[in-house]
């Protein structure tokens, strides 16, 4: 499947920037879906070897969190090292894997940022409306913003701020473990992501979308198709 994207990704620094605040005021920050009907979530994930973007996606059924579809795509790196604007690097190889799928996701949930971000515009959200599809950020660390801790229980959460807004939240996936951060990536709403995400999970930190696309995206030589995927 042909994905079309409406911009060039080798923007010159400026450029780039100015793009990621046009995007931003796209960005619908509500569930235009129904929860009840995901069927299908997809992780996605993506890495480099040296100046290589390797990108993987991992469709999952949903609730029981099987593997049903994979793809991997590596893609030349065309844009420079630019904090916050990574997206910009990350983008083409993620798109290039998507294009590769034979099951299309009722929702994605991106090794990534969402809203947040200083600019509103990781890759969550930028992928999520160019595809203009339900995306969610699922992060293993804050790039921006402040937050308190939250409590230990699985489930237990926190609003993560930038000033007076929220943009995200502190999410306890596994008790006495680090916290994960969640945030909106498009046609979703926080506790709408928060709940897909603690869903995913099972007993490890990360979701399963994200632990089952680090595993394909770190290199593991497995055929593209409908398959079983090994766990850790």
């Amino acid at each position: 499947m042909k994905l079309a994207v409406s911009h060039q990704w080798d923007l010159p620094v400026d450029e780039a920037k100015a793009l990621q605040a046009q995007l931003a005021e796209r960005v619908i920050p509500v569930t235009t879906f129904d929860p009840a009907g995901v069927r299908t979530v997809a992780g996605v994930d993506v890495g480099f070897k040296g100046d290589m973007a390797q990108a993987a996606v991992v469709v999952l059924d949903f609730p029981d969190l099987q593997p049903l579809d994979c793809a991997v795509a590596e893609v030349p790196v065309t844009f420079p090292y630019v904090p916050g604007l990574l997206a910009f690097r990350e983008g083409p190889s993620a798109l290039a894997a998507l294009e590769q799928l034979d099951t299309w996701p009722d929702l994605f949930i991106f090794d990534a940022q969402g809203l947040a971000h200083p600019r509103r515009m990781g890759l969550a959200t930028h992928l999520g409306i160019l595809l203009d599809w339900p995306a969610i950020g699922c992060a293993k660390s804050r790039l921006t913003g402040s937050h308190e801790e939250p409590g230990d229980q699985v489930g237990d959460w926190v609003p993560l701020y930038d000033q007076d807004q929220t943009i995200g939240a502190i999410v306890r996936s596994r008790a006495g473990v680090k916290p994960l951060y969640v945030s909106i990536g498009h046609r979703v709403d926080l506790p709408t992501a928060i709940e897909f995400v603690l869903r995913c999970t099972t007993r490890y930190r990360l979701p399963e979308t994200t632990r089952y696309a680090h595993k394909v995206a770190g290199g593991a030589e497995l055929p593209l198709g409908r398959q079983q995927l090994p766990l850790f």
